[in-house]
């Protein structure tokens, strides 16, 4: 019997992978779409969907206790809106990918629901659940496997009382008390979730000074001040000794630099230290697919040191998020199969931490100019001078700007904190994509009263033109050079 053969073949059915499959058909290639479990991934049943849904939930009745008092929640309802929420995006994926399998025209999109593994450059092969084998012949391969949480050897994750971020929704109830390790993106989002909620005291072990170490300094304060501010209780500067389930209880015992130990136990245990890539049992050794010294594939603009074999998503070393994989998804398809084009840029990527507040930041910041010794510009605004942040009395937050110092003050990243942070970014991330300087975004009418006029308001800082003077307002306006450590503030009359 004849090998049905392919122009490409997808392994993963997540984010990245149905892109990938999507951008090869707009080519009008044939391409088999492998995944197997279900179509849409970790990202839409237990990532960014599922905690994203759980979070809008979270801060509806955050803002409601807020205004009325404690609310009448739980977890049964929680889940529930996050179930409705994932029901109708596979919904969508399911009876999209259905009908193009369907569409007598054209018939470019199929898919196997099993393992992919690869055998060699050009044959791939689909183990079914009752174990059938099936093989493909293919031009090109696209690996899209994503990611699981990461384990801990000394920890036992049972997903029933010590969780990952995959076993929160075995949970049955909130949880009187909760404790989670690790104060990165992840453990921060979740222990806004449950702090918002006002049924949970969260515990948060951080080995750092402070969370989310990655980001400014101003950035980390101000999501710890609303933190503390909502009840959570962050262990600074804490190591984990020990973890370990006893009569149903967590328990857990912390070790801080001086030598000081304590002692706490809690109903339920989040381990959240960061995701590793699925790139077990898929066939990379069967063709020498190169890994790099963390356990990533090697790939160079997403292609592997096997030519016709690309990479996208999560089992690549870059930053592991959707729109991300989305992209380096399409971007491989277009290698293959389209004309030349330039190499994808990671200086201007957006994202947002879903937190309370909400945090948005795209390109360099601060720590990042000092790490690097680049002298910059800062512009910074608080929330109390923007007329819609004071309409909707959400005044705690913060623009931040970042410009290169020299006159054409180019724009180099932004950091947002506060009420619509993430629909403020866009703008200058394309700035910065486009090397530009503030001048556009300075100039042009921005709709009042909007957030975004906070972000003009910094640009017209740095322009010496703005309607608040820095010179005066000193506590909510700040304009200055940033050379390594120091601070210089920059004289505007």
């Amino acid at each position: 019997m004849r090998m049905e053969k392919f122009d490409l073949c997808v392994i993963g059915g997540g984010p990245s992978g149905y892109a990938a499959a999507m951008r090869a058909i707009d080519f009008g290639k044939r391409v088999l779409l492998i995944e197997k479990d279900k179509i849409g991934g970790a990202g839409l049943y237990n990532g960014a969907l599922w905690s994203k849904t759980m979070w809008e939930y979270s801060m509806k009745i955050f803002h409601l206790r807020e205004e009325q008092g404690e609310q009448d929640v739980s977890f049964e309802k929680l889940k529930q809106v996050a179930d409705e929420a994932i029901f109708d995006r596979k919904f969508q994926m399911t009876c999209h990918l259905k009908l193009l399998q369907t569409e007598a025209a054209q018939k470019l999109c199929f898919y196997e629901k099993g393992l992919g593994k690869i055998l060699d450059k050009n044959h791939v092969e689909v183990i079914k659940a009752g174990g059938d084998k099936i093989i493909y012949e293919t031009d090109y391969i696209l690996v899209a496997t994503g990611s699981r949480p990461r384990a801990l050897p000394h920890i036992v994750v049972d997903e029933q009382t010590i969780v990952s971020s995959d076993g929160i929704q075995n949970f049955k109830h909130l949880p009187e008390s909760m404790v989670i390790l690790g104060a990165g993106v992840i453990g921060c989002e979740f222990a806004t979730i449950f702090s918002n909620l006002g049924k949970t005291r969260v515990f948060l072990i951080d080995k750092a000074p402070r969370i989310l170490p990655f980001e400014d300094e101003d950035v980390a304060q101000a999501v710890t001040t609303n933190f503390e501010k909502n009840g959570v209780i962050v262990h600074k500067g804490a190591s984990l000794e020990s973890m370990n389930m006893v009569n149903g209880m967590v328990h857990y015992r912390l070790v801080y630099e001086d030598g000081r130990k304590e002692d706490h136990i809690v109903e339920k245990a989040l381990v959240a230290v960061g995701r590793v890539p699925n790139i077990e049992n898929i066939g990379l050794e069967n063709v020498g697919i190169r890994l790099t010294e963390r356990g990533y594939v090697e790939e160079n603009d997403t292609q592997t040191n096997v030519d016709n074999i690309f990479v996208a998503g999560d089992i690549c070393a870059s930053m592991a998020l959707v729109n991300i994989g989305e992209r380096e998804a399409r971007h491989a398809v277009v290698r293959m199969f389209g004309p030349p084009i330039k190499e994808l840029v990671y200086t201007n990527i957006s994202t947002i931490m879903f937190l309370n507040p909400e945090v948005a930041t795209v390109g360099m910041g601060e720590q990042d100019a000092i790490k690097k010794g680049i002298s910059v510009k800062v512009a910074k605004i608080d929330y109390s001078c923007i007329a819609r942040a004071i309409a909707m009395r959400r005044t705690f937050g913060f623009f931040k700007i970042i410009v290169s110092n020299d006159e054409k003050m180019s724009v180099l990243g932004m950091r947002a904190v506060g009420e619509h942070a993430s629909s403020a970014i866009q703008a200058v991330a394309l700035l910065i994509y486009m090397n530009k300087g503030i001048e556009e975004l300075a100039n042009m009418m921005h709709p009042h009263p909007s957030i975004i006029e906070g972000i003009q308001e910094c640009m017209r800082m740095l322009l010496h033109k703005s309607i608040y003077k820095p010179t005066v307002f000193k506590d909510k306006l700040q304009c200055y050079i940033r050379e390594k450590e120091i601070c210089t503030p920059i004289a505007h009359f």
